[in-house]
C-alpha cells in the first residue's frame, strides 16, 4: 500500500521538507507499541540527521485505548501553542514510565506543567473537541492507506512491513537512500 494523502506541510514533520528520505508513523499515544518505538525514531532520526523527514499522524484505536483520542487532542492543542514535538515525546515518556492505562487527565495535566503549556486552554480544547476533525482526517488517510494497526510506518509514501527496530528501519531507509 501506498500513503494517501501524501505529506503536506499539515502535518507534524521534524526534519527539511527537502530531505532525501521522509519516515511517516500512523501512532496511538497509549499504545505501548507506540510507546516502545518512541526512542527507535528518535535514534533512526539521529542516524540518518538531515536524510530524514519525521512525520507523525494520529492514529488513535479508541476501542482498545480509550485515552488515546484525548492524548491525541492533547497533543494537536500543544501544538497551536508551538510545543507539539516536546509533547509528543512527553506523552510517550509518561506511557514508558508510568504504563499506558496511566494517560489521561492527571498526566496531562502534568505534562503541561512540566512543559508550561497554558493547562487552561488544553483542558478547554480537549472538552470541546477542538482537535479532533485533524485526528479523525489522519484516522481516515490511515484507513485509506491500509494501516490497521499501530505503529505503522511508510518511507517515501510506501509501506514499511519490517520490525520497528533500529536495524530493520535504518536498513530500509539506507536502501532507499540508495535509489
Amino acid at each position: 500500500m501506498s500513503l494517501r494523502p501524501p505529506v503536506s506541510e499539515q502535518d507534524h514533520a521534524a526534519g527539511s521538507a527537502d530531505a532525501p528520505l521522509t519516515l511517516v508513523e500512523y501512532g496511538d499515544y497509549q499504545c505501548p507499541h507506540c510507546a516502545a518505538a518512541d526512542p527507535i525514531v528518535r535514534a533512526v532520526q539521529k542516524a540518518f540527521a538531515a536524510d530524514l523527514r519525521f512525520v507523525f499522524r494520529n492514529f488513535p484505536l479508541t476501542e482498545m485505548h480509550p485515552a488515546a483520542e484525548p492524548a491525541a487532542e492533547f497533543a494537536e492543542g500543544a501544538a497551536v501553542q508551538g510545543k507539539f514535538w516536546e509533547t509528543h515525546d512527553a506523552i510517550f515518556a509518561w506511557s514508558r514510565r508510568h504504563g499506558p492505562p496511566s494517560l489521561g487527565p492527571e498526566a496531562f495535566a502534568a505534562i503541561a506543567v512540566n512543559l508550561k503549556l497554558d493547562v487552561q486552554q488544553l483542558e478547554a480544547d480537549v472538552q470541546r473537541h477542538r482537535y479532533l476533525e485533524r485526528i479523525k482526517n489522519d484516522f481516515n488517510g490511515g484507513i485509506r492507506s491500509g494501516v490497521n494497526g499501530t505503529p505503522s510506518f511508510f518511507i517515501n509514501g510506501a509501506r514499511f512491513d519490517g520490525a520497528p527496530t533500529v536495524e530493520d528501519l535504518s536498513e530500509a531507509l539506507a536502501e532507499v537512500l540508495k535509489r
